[in-house]
């Protein structure tokens, strides 16, 4: 027989199913709707039939999506073409179980939307021919026209607005994946873990009290970091007896684009694993129903995480680009074919009597042509057109809604209980407070404000901190508000998404800048995307507090003193503080949980670890370092408010005056307490250097920073990060000098090297002296 090589042989595929159907024959007797389609299953003819009506509608999606890329119409071929059984598990889940879906979950989402639907799915296009120009067809509530939006990119696609292909739904509580690598595993993982913890917090959910949280991904991924970070977190959760309700699914067609996965991998790897149900899935339909249900149920009601292993088939290849020929024999494929889901599972229907071969293709013919209209339909929907749309919402910020997030009041009767007899704004108190102390304050302040916060980490808990931020706050708060994770940064930034998600505040606290590297995409590309790839319909709101920068003492090397922040600042829509001073700290550390808060934003507050403690601004023994904790009333500090500083006046902040200066040095964090030491070294000399304190890092504060520059005849940056992307520096020199600055220009960074052990580490970073020096000889007509 000669065997069809057409790359992606979705037209071999289609034909295999058109023959069967039409030759066929009919069981001798047929199954009334609610009749069980094998005996003992729940699993009646009825819903079998409208289980095949999904599977079929999303193999036509893919179907159609290769068509229109053909057309040039279309931008996604990802398919689901083989993956059909999962749609059992949409079917199976209730509407308010959270939803976080592999991209070849095609088939459950259909079979989900058809559960939350109060009409029967599949006439939502009958006679769409007559309706055409009559106006526009409503959206968000077909999942087959909005998929089809989404595979055009269109901007009335109602997931993502045009930016991706992803499956999700407000209404359907599936928030949009870009999931290729499992990263979304732990943020799953994470609303699974919170789900009790906010009814431990008395706080009310949109969820019912026993929902589970769904996750979807292959066999391939199921091998990634990310996804065994995930799972081994799930089951450390439950083992320790917090609830963890996870249904972790995986979806095992045996292949990674072209790397078999080897025979039997994933039950050997994922069947004996202590603390977490296995179960497999595979065979008929009513088999597949019944396993699944039983795997749900186990969920629901131990709390626990479940590991469902589906069988399923990839068929049409990775993606439309994908010739499987260059890793397949031709005969493989075929056989592949010849297992296709919608085959066995039309024969069984047939054979069990709950349809008959005439009604499956009407089934099939009517989804073809329902589908295919859709599609002529999407391809003429308007797109995104200018950069403004696209990135609308990637950093929404309203400034009038983040003020009044910060101005929340503060019950002071219970302030004054969780304090004791002394308030840390007290005129009796016995010190000044460090910069530690005022965040371990404003941490407790801010708990009260704001019921929903969290905060939790690596010791974060019971010790309070390694360097006692966190102390006393799980006292004051108890465990379910205050807990200590895993040594894993991955899961600490997935609790924090998937707690964002079911509407908590997390403060997950990453222990060391260098620490946050081995997690960055779980920032990068979950948690700030999340926005922009659902057009603004879900925000995992968070502060992630990271102990950062160099400069300790007698502590360190390249871990404890990394001075790189290149990584945050290159995510898009990441809203990026450091302090340089305890009343800064307590006061950014309020803007930044009211910007989270009141626009749903990621925060990264960079803590400099060598000023938690430090007493001394200019020489050992001035104790300038130390000031009065600002009341919860104190107006917080918001984006684009910088701090000024006038050496040559006071030795303390003053308001600023408007005397001109003979330079301008812009620094942040341990560089403002370095550069207001130079600056008065200089005032000395009879120079006025005003300090700029930048605070938000990303974004820049760019507006106050032209309106001080164009007060100074030069603008030295003093940078303590590393000299080639780790810091600011560059930036900033490159705005001004683009917005036309006419005035001198220079910068001055620690070195490209990683942090040595002990006083080496002054060798490589910044120093008072260095910026003295570079200020000098910017101010005498040299470059810095």
């Amino acid at each position: 027989m000669k065997i069809d090589t057409t790359p992606n042989r979705v037209a071999v595929v289609e034909a295999n199913l058109d023959r069967f159907l039409a030759g066929a024959p009919p069981a001798p007797s047929l199954l009334g709707p609610d009749a069980p389609l094998r005996p003992g299953s729940t699993l009646t003819a009825q819903r079998a039939v409208e289980l095949f009506e999904d599977q079929y509608t999303s193999r036509m999606l893919d179907v159609v999506a290769r068509e229109l890329k053909k057309e040039g119409k279309s931008y996604y071929t990802i398919s689901s073409a083989g993956h059909e059984a999962n749609a059992v598990v949409g079917a199976l889940l209730r509407s308010d179980d959270p939803c976080f879906l592999h991209y070849r979950s095609g088939a459950l989402m259909m079979a989900r939307a058809r559960r939350a639907s109060h009409v029967r799915r599949g006439r939502e296009w009958d006679g769409l021919a007559e309706r055409e120009g009559s106006g526009r067809e409503p959206l968000g509530e077909s999942p087959m026209f909005d998929t089809l939006l989404g595979l055009c990119a269109s901007s009335d696609d109602p997931v993502s607005g045009g930016r991706h292909k992803v499956w999700g739904s407000r209404r359907l509580w599936v928030p949009p994946q870009t999931s290729t690598i499992a990263s979304h595993l732990p943020k799953a993982v994470g609303a699974a873990f919170t789900l009790s913890r906010a009814k431990r917090m008395g706080l009310e959910l949109p969820l019912s009290g026993d929902a589970i949280v769904c996750c979807t991904f292959g066999d391939a991924s199921a091998s990634h970091a990310t996804a065994l970070a995930g799972i081994n977190s799930a089951r450390y959760a439950f083992r320790g007896g917090r609830p963890t309700p996870i249904l972790f699914v995986c979806e095992d067609n045996r292949i990674g684009i072209s790397v078999n996965t080897p025979s039997g991998w994933i039950k050997d790897r994922f069947s004996t694993m202590g603390g977490m149900a296995y179960f497999e899935a595979t065979g008929s339909l009513a088999e597949v129903w019944d396993a699944t249900e039983a795997a749900v149920r186990h969920c629901r009601t131990s709390r626990g995480p479940v590991f469902l292993q589906l069988h399923t088939k990839r068929l049409f290849g990775h993606a439309g680009s994908d010739v499987e020929a260059a890793y397949r024999t031709w005969q493989e494929i075929a056989a592949i074919e010849a297992e296709d889901p919608l085959l066995v599972y039309a024969r069984e229907l047939i054979e069990s009597g709950a349809a008959t071969p005439d009604a499956l293709a009407a089934i099939v013919a009517h989804t073809r042509d329902r589908v295919r209209a859709a599609a002529r339909e999407a391809s003429t929907r308007p797109q995104l057109a200018t950069r403004e749309e696209v990135i609308a919402p990637l950093a929404p910020y309203d400034a009038e809604a983040t003020r009044a997030a910060a101005e929340v009041q503060v019950d002071p009767e219970l302030r004054r209980a969780t304090f004791g007899s002394e308030l840390p704004e007290d005129a009796t108190s016995a010190t000044r407070r460090t910069l530690g102390a005022h965040m371990n304050a404003a941490l407790t302040d801010e708990f009260l404000r704001r019921p929903e916060a969290i905060v939790f980490g690596e010791d974060v808990g019971k010790k309070g901190g390694v360097y006692g931020v966190t102390a006393h706050l799980q006292r004051r708060f108890g465990h379910a508000r205050v807990f200590d994770t895993l040594l894993d940064e991955t899961t600490i930034l997935g609790v924090a998404q998937g707690a964002a998600h079911i509407g908590l505040l997390p403060v997950p606290e990453i222990q060391y800048l260098a620490y946050i590297h081995n997690a960055l995409d779980q920032l990068r590309g979950e948690a700030a995307s999340l926005s922009f790839f659902s057009n603004g319909q879900y925000t995992n709101p968070m502060v992630v507090r990271i102990a950062g920068l160099a400069y300790q003492k007698g502590f360190g090397g390249h871990f404890h003193n990394d001075n790189s922040i290149g990584g945050l600042r290159d995510i898009p829509g990441l809203v990026m503080v450091t302090p340089s001073c305890g009343p800064d700290a307590a006061r950014l550390f309020r803007g930044a949980l009211a910007l989270a808060k009141a626009n749903g934003r990621v925060v990264a507050f960079v803590e400099p670890i060598a000023l938690y403690h430090e007493r001394d601004l200019y020489d050992a023994g001035d104790e300038l370092m130390l000031g009065d904790y600002p009341p919860p009333d104190a107006p917080a500090l918001l984006p684009g408010e910088v701090g000024l500083y006038e050496p040559w006046r006071e030795v303390r902040a003053v308001e600023p005056s408007e005397e001109g200066v003979d330079l301008l040095i812009v620094s942040y964090a341990n560089g403002l307490r370095l550069a207001r030491g130079a600056a008065k070294d200089l005032a000395a000399e009879g120079k006025r250097v005003r300090v700029l304190d930048l605070r938000w890092l990303a974004p820049l504060p760019f507006e106050a920073l032209r309106a001080e520059a164009a007060k100074a005849p030069a603008v030295l940056v003093a940078d303590e990060c590393r000299a080639t992307g780790g810091g600011v520096a560059d930036a900033v020199v490159a705005h001004l000098a683009k917005r036309g600055y006419g005035g001198k220009l220079g910068a001055i960074e620690s070195a490209d090297s990683f942090i040595p052990l002990g006083p080496a580490a002054d060798l490589v970073l910044l120093s008072r002296d260095e910026i003295r020096a570079a200020a000098e000889e910017l101010m005498a007509g040299g470059e810095a």
